[in-house]
């Protein structure tokens, strides 16, 4: 069975997710979250693998050919695996959940990426969108037999630039606080996770429609956690938008853990108890401090009709995040009291991430 181009990058991803290797560009890859003997010995048919891992874990490791931290989407860095790197040992490396049980780590030596360098790019790229730490196993695809195959930039288009979204159904929902209510689910053209629009009241969509974007948090949303102001968020912000004489919308988008998903959430957690603030944790997993892709909101804005927001939020990059799609927006201030659990978390909010706490 052939799979079309387009879609090569999502059966690569999926591929991965499911534990099996893939090859992208001049590479065959192997996440490393999900390698066990078996598959790492079949990839290591040929040759040694080595570990491809993003620039932001690479300077937790302090390899020093890597770009600064602070860049921008920097180069992954490759990382050769000597004989006594073995599976649990390059794993430790991967995860930063086991660096205090692992504290002497290396020497390790790295290599230039040279010719393999958008590849190295499209294979983190892949584990990203898979949701799995952003590290894997890699030796050059030559003699290496993949089921699946996809080129570097097809890859490297993943997400893409201008999400596309159509909805998939509608249905009335009353809730406790907001019983005029719809709720519109989109289905994005990716294949990705769905996603859901709640209309409260009837918004005039010829006006600045008052709304709120609101990434999921199962462990706030659902099970009440106190380590964030998210459960509090969304319940107040329905609130407000019933109470609101035009309604208005809340978009709830499936980007956990602000677009890392729910299990690289859960290290993250982890690290902080471990002392990290919520953006070390992050950047210490191997992913930026804000994966989340906002042009998924524009599109479903768009699919309703609106151009125009008064957003609900303190956070500035999700008011640049529309106003970069053409969308007229105003801030509305939108903040919860702090507990002793978050009370560190919203201060790195305000003091590293520019939230207007």
């Amino acid at each position: 069975m052939s799979i079309a181009p387009d879609y090569l990058g999502e059966a690569a991803s999926d591929a991965l997710r499911r534990g099996r290797a893939v090859g992208v560009g001049n590479l065959a890859i192997l996440s490393a979250e999900l390698a066990d003997a078996d598959a790492l010995a079949a990839l290591e048919a040929h040759t040694r693998a080595g570990l491809i891992i993003t620039a932001r874990r690479a300077a937790v490791l302090n390899l020093a050919n890597q770009i600064a931290a602070a860049a921008p989407d920097p180069e992954p860095v490759w990382v050769d695996r000597p004989d006594w790197l073995d599976l649990p040992g390059s794993r430790a490396v991967a995860d930063p959940v086991l660096d205090l049980a692992t504290p002497f780590k290396g020497p390790f030596r790295t290599r230039s990426l040279a010719g393999d360098a958008a590849s190295a790019r499209a294979a983190i790229a892949l584990v990203k969108h898979a949701g799995l730490i952003p590290a894997v196993y890699a030796v050059p695809l030559a003699g290496s037999n993949m089921a699946i195959t996809c080129p570097a930039e097809t890859a490297l288009a993943l997400p893409p630039a201008q999400a596309r979204v159509h909805v998939s159904s509608r249905a009335r929902l009353p809730l406790a606080s907001a019983e005029d209510c719809q709720v519109v689910a989109f289905r994005p053209a990716d294949g990705g996770p769905e996603h859901l629009a709640l209309m409260i009241a009837d918004p005039d969509v010829r006006q600045p429609v008052l709304a709120r974007i609101h990434s999921s948090c199962l462990t706030g949303d659902v099970l009440g956690s106190l380590k964030c102001d998210c459960g509090p968020q969304l319940h107040a912000a329905i609130a407000a938008i019933a109470a609101n004489p035009g309604g208005g919308i809340l978009l709830y988008l499936q980007q956990e853990g602000r677009g890392i998903g729910l299990l690289n959430k859960l290290r993250a957690y982890a690290l902080q108890d471990q002392g990290w603030d919520t953006v070390d944790a992050n950047t210490r997993l191997g992913f930026e401090p804000d994966e989340r892709d906002f042009s998924l909101a524009a599109a479903m804005f768009k699919a309703l009709g609106v151009n125009s927001v008064a957003l609900m939020t303190n956070n500035p990059l999700k008011v640049e995040g529309l106003a970069a799609h053409g969308f007229t927006v105003s801030r509305v201030s939108h903040d919860m009291p702090p507990n002793p659990h978050n009370a560190h978390y919203l201060a790195t909010k305000r003091d590293r991430q520019g939230h207007m706490l």
